[in-house]
């Protein structure tokens, strides 16, 4: 597996429970209209410009269908892609691979549309901040989405509440700053720990308490820019909070180290992928 890649046993877990869903309880009941010895070249092509992610879900799309399907590939996640290029070629029993196609691009053209959202927001700091994820995902495709990110050119915030430490607001309800950083360090060391911080004196704070990152919700980039001027190399700092394409660049030029941008796995368009005969 590269670094844009999930994890083998993921994708095959999703793509099962995404062929169960069109195959229960009869199969494909006009696919099997067709011939047996009726073989076919297909190829996968982009309807529009954008970043490639996905490739192995289509592989295992095909694979879990008919082994016997093969896909060969011109092009790698993460790499951008244009209006009409041939991606894949396709070669199978035309029944399998049409059995094979809807599951194939539903997530070849979601993820893909992870990736180029993605790089879109990548693109717009001009190198001054990395984008992040949230936990903002699909429910059964965080991992896929994920590397998805990754092939955009986007780094990953925690995969699951196991990874990493985040106080936020309703964590801090009951127990202050400095209290809770302190029984972060005690039970869980080596953790990553990082607090949610809604004014500048909760980043006093959370610099006073020796956290290792900052997390500023909802601050303008004015504000990000003295929560930077703060804590100086002694904390990384993340903004948060209705960040768009049109204000990214601000906040990267506030010195924000972290961006991280729900809206680039919960509201990703689907990059349209076709399959053509």
């Amino acid at each position: 597996m590269n670094d844009v890649e999930a994890p083998l046993h993921a994708i095959r877990e999703v793509v099962a429970r995404a062929l169960a869903e069109d195959l229960t309880p009869l199969g494909d009941i006009t696919a099997a209209l067709l011939p047996l010895d009726s073989d076919v070249i297909a190829r996968l092509v982009p309807r529009q410009d954008g970043v490639l992610a996905g490739r192995r879900c289509a592989d295992e799309s095909f694979a879990q269908v008919d082994t016997d399907t093969k896909v060969s590939w011109a092009a790698d996640d993460g790499q951008e892609v244009s209006t009409g290029d041939v991606i894949a070629t396709v070669t199978g029993r035309l029944s399998s691979v049409l059995t094979a196609e809807r599951t194939a691009l539903n997530l070849l053209g979601h993820l893909s549309g992870v990736a180029t959202l993605t790089r879109r927001y990548v693109r717009a700091t001009h190198g001054q901040a990395r984008i992040r994820d949230t936990r903002k995902t699909t429910p059964g495709l965080r991992s896929l989405e994920k590397a998805a990110v990754r092939a955009g050119g986007g780094v990953n915030h925690r995969g699951n509440l196991s990874d990493g430490i985040l106080l936020k607001d309703n964590h801090l309800a009951g127990i202050g700053i400095g209290e809770a950083v302190r029984r972060a360090r005690l039970r869980w060391p080596g953790r990553t720990v990082e607090v949610e911080c809604d004014t500048i004196d909760q980043v006093r704070q959370a610099l006073d308490a020796a956290a290792d990152l900052v997390l500023l919700d909802n601050m303008s980039p004015a504000e990000v820019a003295d929560a930077v001027g703060l804590v100086g190399k002694a904390l990384l700092v993340e903004v948060s909070g209705g960040v768009t394409l049109d204000s990214v660049r601000a906040y990267a030029e506030a010195g924000a180290d972290l961006i991280s941008v729900g809206a680039i796995t919960h509201s990703a368009p689907i990059l349209d992928i076709g399959l053509d005969l």
